[in-house]
């Protein structure tokens, strides 16, 4: 897959495309996210901000990181109740996540076969499905 360059420029006008002012704050906040090929934490997309430009919150933060989450633009991994990353990787697909390194990498779909769903509510339809597999190394004493 061909890695995309992000630039400001480019991220503004894809805020725009998607509904979103691209106020200069929430620009930074999208290059954090996009320019890199990683997942994120909140803490860590403010530092990055922060590194260039010292003058954002973590209100503004979170509150464009839901504004991102509302247009689609990003997903949320939620590995544990006390850990989220932010994936600017809407494609399908799921995640390993290391306990003891802190580390989520991605899955392809692919790799993954499901062999059942139980039946939805009626009027339900399935909007999406996460799998975090969570690993930790394995005891040697074992």
């Amino acid at each position: 897959m061909e890695a995309k360059q992000y630039t400001r420029d480019n991220l503004a006008e894809n805020l725009r495309a998607h509904g979103i002012n691209p106020t200069h704050q929430r620009i930074e906040i999208a290059h954090a996210l996009f320019s890199r090929c990683e997942h994120l934490s909140a803490d860590q997309i403010m530092a990055i901000v922060n590194e260039r430009h010292s003058e954002t919150s973590k209100a503004t933060v979170y509150n464009t990181l839901n504004l991102f989450l509302e247009k689609k633009l990003i997903r949320e991994v939620i590995v544990n109740p006390n850990k989220v990353f932010y994936d600017p990787n809407t494609s399908p697909h799921y995640h390993m996540y290391d306990v003891e390194s802190g580390e989520l990498t991605d899955i392809d779909a692919a790799d993954i076969r499901i062999s059942g769903m139980p039946a939805l509510p009626r009027g339900m339809v399935t909007e999406g499905m996460d799998i975090v597999i969570r690993v930790r190394p394995a005891d040697p004493t074992q």
